[in-house]
């Protein structure tokens, strides 16, 4: 049951909501104190009374039973004490019958959430720095589906621009066909930083660059193949990462496929006055509200990200009617997308208010920045890569014997990339590091993996345990399942939020409340069968939520490690 909504149902406040008093109500920090209380600090201007008073006037009013043990008013904080027999049983019954669905709700039946990430460009290495974008725009889109809401998966190419007419005009100059067949991306990006490199001495290279894009705009039927191919190409290429990483998409709609929907957005713009002419484009002016004008037109006519951002969002509305539309996209693009969400709001479409810009920080190895351009790029397969053998080194020191060390490498390298840029607030710059995602005792993916084969063993020699009676239970029995509890609330709070870092950091904490209940409860030398059975089903209880929380994260859990 949700204790939590028990609670706030025995509250009551004039003026304040259930909702908000659910809101309220934490887990205290000393569990001596309760399982659950609520401070009373937010209401003192209702009751114009100390916090104190008013935890002692609703402390009076609540009577213990069946589900609440115990209530307590201290130093202006209402505690609660919940029957501890009653709340194991409850939280254990429903993760063992929900299995796979623990967590999981319908609370988004009927909604749609589009999800914008990853947005790879074309013909362009995928990178380190494309990590955050593709795992947090993956996880989302796992979080969203398990809340019952229909995830839209959108990844937006960037196959629009000048830099394909740098790279016909390169591969034209230097290129041939068998070469990049087997080279792929990285053929395409040597022909594009070669391309840089010799348009600093022919500057009439540019000049051609921007007429053989002219050419692809015109459909020129040369132009056209070539540009499908290098489409191909990469999207063949960044597969195998995808597959890897377990990310999936329902589009692969890009900047071009917008082309032919931007001027029905610039016209409309015109209609409603909001554009103004600045050094000759077409500008929407933006000062009024704290920042510069958004380019809709560049002088020559041509568009921008922000034309294109606005055709792809009302595209988007029509489309799939979202209940929100997410941008999982770097900090730095803040001031772009404040831009153009202005921009639609002030042309009245009432659904601006729907689009979200997830912002998140950058990544970047020990080793230093990354420039496409110069071709000093890190590709993340080779990351992937490395991790994977690292892991593999790692586990065949640990356990030469192991059955599959391969697939588990596999699991544990491509978890440790994936986990890396999960685990702390989106928010965050990473600098990644090898050692220290593969760390076996340190708050990483790995060390909750071998948590999972921990469990895993136990259970394979004591057995796989359903129906239990409850004995007369330790402390770390109760926290364990205390930190199994939240878990649907994690879920729903990491959505509400967008930040997946708070299913990570869950799985950490339940994996250490594990292993110190594995090393101070004997679980198959228990002291009589009533205790084994409970602690066999409690074992089977936290392998099942942490696999579900890997899951939602895209990572896979080895039996063994």
């Amino acid at each position: 049951m949700d204790y939590k909504q028990y609670i706030a149902e025995k509250i009551k406040v004039e003026g304040v909501t259930q909702d908000e008093i659910y809101s309220l109500i934490a887990l205290p920090p000393n569990t001596e104190m309760g399982d659950y209380a609520i401070p009373c600090f937010k209401f003192a201007k209702i009751f114009r009374k100390s916090p104190a008073m008013i935890a002692e006037e609703l402390k009076a009013g609540i009577s213990t039973d069946d589900i609440i043990s115990e209530v307590s008013a201290v130093n202006g904080y209402l505690n609660f004490k919940i029957n501890k027999d009653g709340f194991v049983r409850a939280t254990l019954d429903k993760i063992l019958s929900e299995k796979d669905a623990f967590g999981s709700s319908n609370e988004g039946a009927g909604k749609t959430v589009c999800i914008d990430y990853s947005s790879i460009n074309i013909a362009k290495p995928f990178h380190i720095g494309h990590l955050s974008t593709t795992v947090l725009g993956g996880a989302l889109y796992r979080i969203f589906n398990y809340l019952g809401y229909k995830a839209v998966g959108i990844n937006h190419l960037g196959d629009y621009g000048t830099q394909f007419g740098k790279l016909i005009s390169a591969y034209k100059r230097w290129g041939d066909k068998e070469t990049v067949e087997k080279g792929g991306i990285r053929a395409l990006n040597e022909l594009y930083v070669r391309f840089h490199k010799e348009a600093e001495e022919h500057p009439e290279y540019d000049d051609e660059a921007r007429a053989y894009f002219k050419k692809i705009e015109q459909g020129d039927e040369e132009c056209q193949q070539l540009f499908t191919w290098f489409k191909a190409l990469t999207l063949k290429d960044v597969q195998k990462i995808y597959d890897m990483l377990d990310i999936h998409f329902d589009s692969y709609a890009g900047e071009s496929f917008y082309s032919d929907k931007m001027q029905p957005v610039v016209d409309e713009l015109r209609a409603k006055n909001l554009l103004v002419e600045s050094r000759g484009a077409q500008v929407v002016d933006l000062e009024e509200y704290g920042m510069p004008p958004c380019i809709i037109l560049k002088s020559d006519g041509s568009s921008l990200y922000a034309t294109r951002d606005m055709a792809a969002a009302t595209y988007r509305k029509n489309e799939y009617d979202f209940y929100k539309c997410l941008y999982v996209v770097a900090y730095q693009q803040n001031l772009h997308f404040k831009q153009f969400f202005k921009v639609l709001e002030l042309m009245g479409k009432d659904w601006a208010k729907d689009l979200v810009h997830v912002a998140y920080g950058m990544v970047s190895l020990e080793e230093g920045t990354m420039s496409t351009r110069k071709g000093n790029v890190v590709f993340l397969e080779d990351v992937i890569a490395k991790c994977i053998e690292k892991a593999y080194g790692v586990i065949d020191g640990k356990n030469p014997n192991l059955e599959n060390k391969e697939d588990v490498a596999k699991k544990v390298g491509v978890g440790a990339v994936i986990f890396g840029a999960l685990y702390n607030s989106k928010i965050k710059d990473i600098v990644f590091s090898y050692d220290k995602v593969l760390n076996f005792d340190g708050e990483t993916s790995v060390y909750v993996q071998y948590t999972c084969a921990r469990a895993n063993s136990v259970l394979q020699k004591g057995g796989v345990v359903t129906e239990f009676e409850i004995p007369t239970l330790s402390a770390e029995e109760i926290e364990l399942v205390k930190a199994l509890s939240v878990f649907p609330e994690t879920v729903k709070a990491a959505a509400e939020k967008y930040e997946p870092s708070f299913i990570a950091r869950f799985a950490v904490d339940v994996a250490k409340q594990f292993n110190k209940f594995y090393f101070d409860c004997k679980i198959l030398a228990a002291e009589d069968e009533k205790t084994k059975n409970f602690r066999l089903a409690l074992t089977n209880a936290t392998l099942q939520t942490l696999k579900n929380a890997f899951a939602l994260l895209g990572i896979g859990i080895p039996d063994k490690m």
